[in-house]
Parts: C-alpha cells; sequence; structure tokens
C-alpha cells in the first residue's frame, strides 16, 4: 500500500519561499504519476502541479506557473515542492497525491483529484499581506 506523507506549510507572509515535502513508501509501480494539490476555503480541492516520475514530465497550473517548482529525489523517495512569490490567494490546504502509472499524468488528466488514489494527511499554508 502506497502512503504518502507531506509536511512543510504553516504561516508565510506574502512574497515568501516555503517547501514543501512529500515522502512516499510502498511502491508497486515503477513509475507514478504524482502531484501537488491544493484547497483553497470554499473552493474544491485543485491540482496546480504534477509530475511523471518515468519520464520526468513536469505540468504546473497557469495560476502557480513560474512561481511553484516541482522537484524529486528518487534516493530518499522525496518529492519537494518549492513555492516562490506566495500570494494570499495561494492560501489553502495543500496535499501530496499519487496514482500508479502514468495514465493519470496523461492529457491533463493531472490537474484533476479524482484521478489520483493516493494521499497525503494535507498540511494547511496560510499567506498573509
Amino acid at each position: 500500500q502506497v502512503q504518502l506523507i507531506d509536511s512543510g506549510g504553516g504561516t508565510v507572509q506574502a512574497g515568501g519561499s516555503p517547501r514543501r515535502s512529500c515522502i512516499g513508501s510502498g511502491w508497486t509501480y515503477y513509475s507514478n504519476c504524482m502531484a501537488w494539490s491544493r484547497q483553497a476555503p470554499g473552493k474544491e480541492r485543485e491540482g496546480v502541479v504534477g509530475i511523471y516520475t518515468g519520464g520526468g514530465a513536469i505540468f504546473y497550473a497557469n495560476s502557480v506557473k513560474g512561481r511553484f517548482t516541482i522537484s524529486r529525489d528518487s534516493a530518499k523517495n522525496t518529492m519537494y515542492l518549492q513555492m516562490d512569490s506566495l500570494k494570499p490567494e495561494d492560501t489553502g490546504i495543500y496535499y501530496c497525491a499519487a496514482a500508479d502509472g502514468n495514465g493519470a499524468c496523461l492529457d491533463g488528466r493531472w490537474s484533476a483529484p479524482r484521478n489520483f488514489n493516493y494521499w497525503g494527511q494535507g498540511t494547511q499554508v496560510t499567506v498573509s499581506s
């Protein structure tokens, strides 16, 4: 059973640059589609960045493109989300997610949380203005 443990977050000032981490274990597929999603207050959960671990393809939502960076350290089974130039509208609960194989990374599916079946516990990121 795949398990994801994400960490980081808290309250940061606008313009801040925190980093989130997600440690995965129990993988049964050699390559997977992984993502960071967030849920803003009163809104549905949405994908903000995705990555396919097999080929390294990376996908960003327009709202975070140029400000957020996803990376992986395969030796540590850890995925990172570097968030730069944070804005108050980036406030929300951030989750790391994974799906077996590459299907969830095809044709833009990475942006839809319903395509992922493994989730971290999520942590709150609050951006103060």
